[in-house]
Parts: C-alpha cells; structure tokens; sequence
C-alpha cells in the first residue's frame, strides 16, 4: 500500500472538536465571549496591548489600511515574494504597491532595497515573515525613520500619529516567531496573523492584528474603530444588541463584514492552548530530520532556520534544489505526487501572475526573487506527521535528484 503524506492538513483533536460542540450547544455562535477571550489570549501571547479578531489575515491588513486612509496617490512598499493578499489588499485601497526584491538567497524583504523606494508618496512599509522567519525588523525600521523627512502624514490620526512609514508586518506565517527575544505580535506597529486552514494555528477560516496606543489613539480606541469597520460601521456588535433593551444601534460609517465568529474561536483557543507544548515542538522534530538530511548533501539548500536574532514557527521547510530550472523542479514535485507525497511551491512571484502584469509589473526587475522560486519546493511540515513520514519524504526526494 502507496504511503500517503499529505501537504499541511490541520491538526484537530478532540479537544477541537469538544469546544466547538459545546459553543454551538450554548446558544451563542457568531462573535461573543469566546471571540473577545481569544482576542485576550492572543495579545497576551505576543506581549502585545491589544488584538482584533477577525475572518481572515486579509481583511485585518485591509482594515488597517483603511484606518490610515491609504488611498489613490498613495504608495505601499512590499515585497513580490508573498501570496496575492498581501498586495492586493493594497490596490484595493487605490494606493499603489511598491515592490521591493528579496535579499539575496533570502526569501525576506531587502531592508536596502526598503530605504532606496522609499519616496514623499510612501505611507507604509508591509514586510512578509517568509515561512515564519521573521524579517530584518532593526534594519527595515531604520530605513524608514532615515526617510522620515520624505513622510507626509495627512490630517488623518492614525497617519498624524507617526513621523515615518508606517510598518505593518504580514505575520500570516510566524504566529510564535521571535525577533530580538520579542514576539511576533509585539514588531511592527501593526501585525497581522493568519488562522487558515493551513497554517500552525487555525480557526478555519481567520485572523488577527495586534497592536498598541498611538500618540493620538488609544489601543482601546483603535479597537473600537475595527470593530466599527468590520461589522458595517455598526455601533453595537450582536452581543451587545441581544442585552435587554439594547437593540438599537447606529451606522457611523459604511463599513465591511469580516468579524470572527464563537465557533471559530473555539478552534483558536484549544489550538493556542497546544502551540508551544505540542505544535511548535512537533513541526520542529519534522524540520530537523530533514536538516539532518539536506544540510550536509551539497545538491540541497536548506533553509536557515538557526539565527541569533530570530526564532522560527517552522511553518514551511522551503528547500532549494542547486542546479535545477521551474521545468525540472514542477517534474520533481511530480514525481514526489507518484510516491504519494504532496509538496508545494511558495511563491509564485507577484510579477509572474497575469493581473500583476497587467498592471506593468515585471519579474525581471526582481531577480533575486525568481532566483529563489524557480528552483524552491516547500516539503510537508506538519504535526500529522511523525519522524519515519519525515525521513521517507527525504530519502524519496534524494533519490529523485
């Protein structure tokens, strides 16, 4: 019988699927006490003031966007090495992204790269923690404060409240990573985090931004304004409304529809309750065995997971293959489909994909990222697996190179 690894199924036990029954027994299931208890455990997880919950990474990036009042003039810095999210959110808003390479044999934002696109139309700076390795966080907040002169804020209070870009960093990947001895979560001005189904924590479907006070806004009040936005710019959220006599309420502003539920919080919380005892620890074992593997065979490069400054989440194992082309990688990954086991491949660069082009941007411009992708494939990883999944995935991949 053919073994069969799969690529990143979510890890679910029946403590997972305990909480969610007893949620949706309680009467209670869409944004409540249990939402407003994660949001809790999550800030206080990052070291963070403050978190929002919300129905996916990509509308709290939005989100935030629009609390600054990006817009149409307005530029974006971010990288062409990441999932459409994080770009698209911006062209949503009308601004305009501005991509920056990686660094060489880095799959992370250059920081040099960061301080030469800054320009008077820069508003915010959006590093990428590539796999859950988080970004050069020291060197990306130095350029932007060097480039301080050429910020403009408008009377808006969010952008009123820095002197600088703004740095909002898409943690989709490192919920857990560590920079410096600080969490992820406690970085950037803002942080994103991403609860999908894929990733080392999930609810499903959702996300988080965590954060804290400004010179001009509270922590509760940035809290208060997310909340407005993500429920229609409705005064009074469903567990408000249902108190005795408290349904009225009133729209302060044409807001969306991206609130976190009870049942997917339930998810979150007996997930968060397991990360640093039994996920983290587990992805680890996985990564190691292939460390053991790959990083003495001079056919492989291996990810750098080992760093002074950093600590990983060990998201994603994205090994790279010495001497091939995107031909002969997609052949290898297909072989591997033939052996049963299912890899990946993070990313496409934004450049490549046709909606990008169109827009006029080019994959020739970002060389050290198409140097990264095309001969790039993300091996399983996941707390499903044990050390024998781990080592047969090696020993096939050897054998195919």
């Amino acid at each position: 019988m053919k073994k069969i690894i799969d690529f990143s199924p979510p890890d679910i036990t029946d403590r997972e699927i305990e909480e969610v029954v007893s949620t949706l027994k309680s009467g209670w299931i869409t944004t409540g006490p249990k939402t407003k208890k994660f949001e809790n455990e999550i800030a206080f997880y990052c070291g963070a003031e403050k978190c929002a919950c919300l129905n996916s990474a990509t509308a709290a990036l939005e989100l935030v966007l629009r609390l600054f009042d990006i817009k149409e003039g307005d530029e974006v810095i971010t990288t062409p090495y990441t999932y459409a999210a994080t770009a698209n959110v911006i062209l949503h808003t009308g601004a305009k992204p501005v991509f920056v390479d990686v660094s060489k044999d880095d799959f992370n934002i250059d920081p040099v790269g960061v301080y030469d696109a800054i320009t008077d139309k820069t508003k915010a700076v959006i590093p990428v923690d590539f796999g859950g390795n988080p970004c050069d966080y020291d060197e990306i907040f130095s350029a932007c404060e060097m480039k301080k002169k050429l910020y403009h804020a408008s009377d808006n209070a969010y952008q009123s409240s820095f002197d600088r870009p703004v740095i909002f960093s898409d943690s989709a990947h490192s919920f857990g990573s560590a920079y410096n001895g600080t969490k992820t979560g406690n970085i950037a001005d803002f942080t994103v985090f991403s609860f999908h189904a894929v990733k080392n924590l999930t609810t499903a479907e959702g996300g988080a931004v965590t954060f804290g006070s400004l010179k001009n806004k509270s922590s509760a009040g940035i809290y208060g304004d997310l909340m407005l936005y993500s429920l229609h710019g409705q005064s009074k959220d469903a567990l408000a409304k249902s108190r005795s006599g408290g349904w009225k309420y009133a729209i302060e502003l044409p807001g969306y529809k991206c609130n976190m539920t009870d049942i997917f919080a339930s998810l979150g919380l007996v997930q968060l309750s397991r990360y640093d005892s039994e996920i983290i620890p587990h992805r680890k074992s996985i990564c190691d065995v292939y460390d053991r593997y790959f990083n003495s065979d001079g056919r492989f490069i291996a990810p750098r997971f080992a760093n002074k400054r950093k600590r990983v989440s060990y998201h994603l194992y994205p090994l790279r293959i010495k001497g091939v082309n995107e031909e002969k990688r997609n052949g290898i990954i297909n072989k591997m489909a033939d052996k049963g086991i299912s890899c990946n491949v993070h990313f496409i660069p934004l450049p490549m994909h046709p909606a990008y082009k169109n827009l006029g941007y080019s994959i020739k411009n970002y060389p050290n990222a198409y140097a990264m992708y095309e001969n790039e494939i993300s091996l399983p990883v996941h707390s499903k697996m044990d050390i024998n999944d781990a080592e047969y995935v090696a020993n096939v991949l050897m054998k195919l190179i």
